[in-house]
């Protein structure tokens, strides 16, 4: 099981997602975003790239699509809250993105 953040690891980490987009989730102790694309097929298409990582980390994200839009949310259940995991695979997922 990973551990959570510490207060220090969470300003180290988290500042530079939340220059990208990313914010906390109101009531838990996770982190989302919406990322857009030209089209339903260059969403689905980043899906199955970040999919692949997911698994391979065995960390899997909240997420949801609709047509050219995914909604991310990114928090490690088994620790409760936010984890090295979620912040690994958020830059992941923007690195994916472009």
């Amino acid at each position: 099981m990973t551990d959570r953040l510490t207060e220090s690891e969470r300003s180290t980490e988290l500042s530079p997602l939340f220059q990208t987009g990313w914010q906390m989730v109101d009531g838990r102790d996770a982190i989302t975003k919406t990322f857009e694309f030209p089209n339903f097929v260059a969403a689905f298409g980043w899906m199955t790239q970040c999919a692949i990582w997911a698994e391979k980390w065995n960390h899997h994200p909240e997420w949801s699509n609709v047509y050219r839009t995914v909604e991310v949310t990114l928090s490690t259940h088994d620790a409760g809250g936010l984890t090295a995991l979620d912040m690994k695979l958020a830059r992941k997922l923007d690195a994916l993105a472009g």
